[in-house]
């Protein structure tokens, strides 16, 4: 059984570590030159119930307690002029949570986790034909070829893999422009104090400043913007951002007076809630080609249970590996639905006008209800 897995992000890298523990061999395509070929940005918040499992499964509890960063979970949510709304401060040292951890770090925790040769640097793909006898022809950037049993799409947000299945189209929710400030403890140490050991969000009418901290002394910073007619090089200037941010506090703009450099805007995109496909011999996709959500803390999660749950049915039926695809996309399809639901409903009300409002509302616990009058 010959699997290709195109991308090698954390949910391909994932599903290649388990099947590999299940004695099951698999490569991974992978687009990029190397490892260190480009920034994996910033830090995510690993789940017990999905990101943290997938790690379970793939035998790197230990090493991603290790490296995680437990204190990396604290979240303070201010207002333009700096009043604090929301602070949760996580227990020290406690793993109950969901520690932060860099995806730098996690991707490489990954990586050495593979046997030599499970990933093919430099190879795009950019096609798939099914083949007469089963399996696909598979066809990368420069002309290489190989044959494979089954495919796996594990190729992002503009995946080459998801057109073979679906015509479902992303569309474009927000905008999000992307700086890093460089050793902040000695250059800034006011910021470095403002943000504090894990994430701040600035919250304003229908815009987010928000920064996190990283694990190598460094400031990611993250400016959030509702969806607009403008071309994305409008975003690209300092200048223009602080302009956008106009009569908030100094002290949180100077996050983006701050940056190193220019600011790298992109467009954020989503999949259709409750995209589906019919099953297909031999391929399958998972993460972000499968479905692509808003970036409120599900997606690289969501992606490792993905790679969890088909490395364990593969696993559990070799023989008939269709089957087990099909099994996987129905629990799939089941599962990511209510959380693609809960990730659009995020991302509208955090650049909503009456954002402040509500996010206070979203992370205030509930009275508990009294317990009926016998």
């Amino acid at each position: 059984m010959r699997i290709a897995i195109a991308g090698g992000g954390l949910g391909g890298l994932t599903l290649a570590r388990i099947l590999h523990r299940h004695g099951i061999d698999a490569v991974v395509y992978e687009r990029e030159a190397s490892r260190s070929a480009r920034s994996q940005g910033g830090t995510l918040d690993l789940h017990p119930e999905s990101g943290q499992r997938a790690l379970a499964e793939a035998g790197l509890t230990g090493r991603f307690r290790s490296e995680a960063r437990p204190e990396g979970e604290e979240h303070r949510i201010v207002d333009p002029t700096g009043r604090t709304l929301v602070h949760h401060e996580p227990q020290p040292g406690s793993f109950s949570g969901r520690p932060e951890i860099d995806r730098s770090v996690l991707r490489d925790l990954l990586l050495d986790s593979l046997p030599s040769g499970a990933v093919a640097w430099r190879h795009r793909l950019v096609a798939a034909t099914p083949r007469p006898d089963g399996g696909w022809g598979l066809t990368f950037d420069g002309g290489h070829k190989i044959d494979c049993d089954i495919l796996i799409g594990a190729d992002g947000a503009r995946s080459v893999v998801r057109s073979l299945l679906t015509d479902a189209e992303t569309s474009y929710v927000a905008t999000f422009a992307e700086l890093n400030i460089c050793d902040v403890d000695r250059r800034h140490p006011d910021l470095a104090e403002l943000v504090g050991p894990g994430n701040l969000w600035c919250v304003g009418v229908n815009q987010i400043l928000a920064a996190q901290r990283i694990g190598d002394g460094s400031l990611r910073v993250g400016i959030s913007l509702r969806a607009e007619d403008r071309p994305i090089d409008t975003y690209r200037s300092k200048r223009a951002l602080l302009d956008m941010f106009g009569g908030w506090h100094p002290r949180l703009t100077a996050l983006i007076e701050a940056g190193d450099s220019a600011p790298t805007p992109r467009r954020i995109e989503a999949m259709p809630i409750g995209t589906r496909w019919s099953s297909r011999p031999g391929i399958t996709l998972i993460g972000d080609a499968a479905h692509l959500m808003p970036p409120v803390g599900e997606g690289a999660n969501q992606a490792m249970l993905d790679a969890a749950e088909l490395a364990s049915r593969l696993a559990a039926n070799p023989a008939d590996p269709d089957s087990a695809i099909q099994a996987y996309e129905e629990a799939m399809f089941s599962r990511i639905h209510p959380i693609a639901e809960m990730s659009a409903r995020v991302q509208a009300m955090m650049l909503s006008p009456t954002a402040a409002e509500d996010i206070i509302r979203f992370f205030t616990p509930r009275p508990a209800e009294p317990a009926p009058a016998d």
